[in-house]
């Protein structure tokens, strides 16, 4: 099957970008590589997209100017998720709805800003807005938050396969609550870099890949895609088509492709 990238309103629905000339937070657990709007338009050439979802590195720390930036650069098909302070106003919400910010990140891992016991609050506020809840973890953690996620009133998105950090398999606890979540109302997983869990690596995937086959089959109205652009503290760096192809020809089904591409996006982030 050859990738869809052809699909109109296609989008990449994880992006980061980095500028000169705005400062790392005090928070920043690395040097990012200098990643513009401009360079990424390039990257959206090759895949075909037109839309994408720019999303609030952990280096910006509370500072969305520069992700705002981009979603203005980047025009009418970007979006983007931010990282809020709990005390953020209802009119700084509203400002940043209407500069097309469509949901808050909660980065578990180090470098968040946000604890956990804060997420269940930031929901309730962002649900009337149709926003989602944009969480990265450990997904081997996923049962131990299980019951407090599948309560969550807005939309709930979990990055990067569930980010395994330790082997992962059909049977395993973190996997089946996974599958619980999207099962639920609200849930949404990534199928994007798949380098984060697999110890086998590139170009296959092969420990990781029934993941996305699995995902794309059992939950093809609840998968999106991304790229993961530029990769960060990833080496060798990925090449971002080859990556989509491969996701693709596991997800197997251009109707599936179409929903993964360009029709859940839609939904999830009000294009």
């Amino acid at each position: 099957m050859n990738p869809p990238i052809g699909f109109e309103n296609a989008c990449d629905c994880h992006i980061h970008v980095y500028e000169e000339g705005y400062p790392l937070a005090a928070s920043a657990t690395f040097k990012p590589p200098l990643a513009p709007a401009s360079a990424y338009r390039n990257v959206q050439r090759g895949l075909g997209f037109s839309r994408a979802i720019v999303v609030q590195p952990t280096g910006y720390g509370f500072d969305n100017r520069c992700t705002l930036a981009a979603i203005a650069q980047l025009g009418d098909g970007a979006r983007g998720i931010a990282v809020v302070p709990p005390n953020i106003s209802d009119d700084e919400l509203q400002r940043l709805h209407d500069a097309g910010i469509r949901g808050v990140r909660f980065m578990m891992l180090p470098g968040g800003l946000l604890p956990w016991d804060g997420l269940a609050d930031m929901s309730a506020r962002i649900a009337p807005m149709g926003w989602n809840i944009n969480l990265q973890l450990d997904g081997n953690t996923l049962p131990q938050h299980e019951a407090m996620l599948a309560s969550l009133p807005s939309k709930l998105v979990i990055d990067h396969l569930g980010k395994f950090l330790a082997p992962v398999t059909l049977e395993s606890e973190g996997f089946a609550s996974l599958c619980r979540l999207l099962d639920g109302p609200h849930c949404w997983i990534k199928l994007s870099a798949p380098y984060e869990s697999s110890r086998d690596g590139a170009p296959d995937f092969d420990d990781v890949s029934w993941l996305v086959r699995t995902l794309s089959t059992r939950f093809p109205e609840r998968s999106v895609w991304a790229s993961n652009w530029p990769h960060p503290n990833v080496k060798p760096v990925p090449d971002d088509t080859r990556m989509l192809d491969w996701a693709m020809q596991l997800a197997n089904s251009d109707g599936i492709s179409h929903k993964i591409l360009v029709e859940n996006p839609a939904e999830l982030y009000q294009f």
